[in-house]
């Protein structure tokens, strides 16, 4: 038996006309920001697909705005993200490209925060709200945003999973779903995607950077 989402049936709660061009565009930028993780200096936005296509019609481009500034789906100011942006001091720049995307939903965003780390993150909106992050700073990975997330990045020597685990065992933390990404075997650093039952908080971040110190950068979605 098939299994269906809330969204499937009844859809997100949102602003704007389309779960897909309007809801996931924000979910997108909003993840993104998380992962970004500072405030910001300027995006760039490159849209492939039905993004492209259709994006000014259906908002897209104002959905992606208005998530990367921090906001959900569900909120008015969204029509207004252009000058919300604008007022914010954040520069946004777009592409609508005509190049072929693996899905038609895709969006390519590359920021830069206000202390000068760049941060690319590459999306799809699958549909019903629902989004998949493929891409960070040029390494393949798989976030959903359906669950509370940890992104580590970590050198990639023996025991730096198994030190991970074990302290957010410690903190009671349960771990629902974890995939390793590297680009190829010695490289000097690799991401671990971990979804969690519930909130790993910032005291819980602080605890795993002092305790595992191959750990060098940790998002939190």
């Amino acid at each position: 038996m098939e299994n269906f989402s809330v969204f499937d049936i009844i859809g997100p709660r949102m602003t704007g006309p389309s779960s897909s061009h309007t809801a996931g565009a924000v979910r997108l930028g909003y993840i993104a920001r998380r992962i970004i993780g500072a405030e910001l200096d300027s995006v760039h936005f490159t849209l492939y697909g039905s993004f492209a296509e259709t994006g000014r019609g259906h908002g897209t481009d104002k959905a992606l705005i208005a998530g990367i500034l921090g906001l959900l789906p569900d909120d008015p100011r969204i029509s207004s993200a252009n000058r919300i942006a604008r007022e914010s001091g954040v520069q946004i720049d777009f592409t609508f490209s005509d190049e072929p995307a693996d899905h038609p939903n895709t969006v390519d965003i590359d920021a830069v925060d206000v202390n000068g780390k760049r941060t690319t993150v590459v999306g799809r909106s699958v549909g019903g709200g629902n989004i998949l992050i493929t891409e960070i700073n040029g390494l393949d990975v798989e976030v959903t945003g359906d669950y509370p997330t940890l992104i580590i990045q970590h050198h990639d020597v023996p025991g730096v999973i198994s030190d991970v685990s074990r302290v957010l065992a410690q903190l009671g933390v349960n771990i629902a779903y974890m995939k390793v990404f590297r680009h190829g075997r010695g490289d000097m650093d690799a991401y671990m995607c971990i979804e969690t039952d519930n909130a790993v908080t910032p005291d819980m971040q602080a605890i795993i950077r002092r305790l595992c110190p191959d750990v060098h950068e940790l998002m939190v979605i």
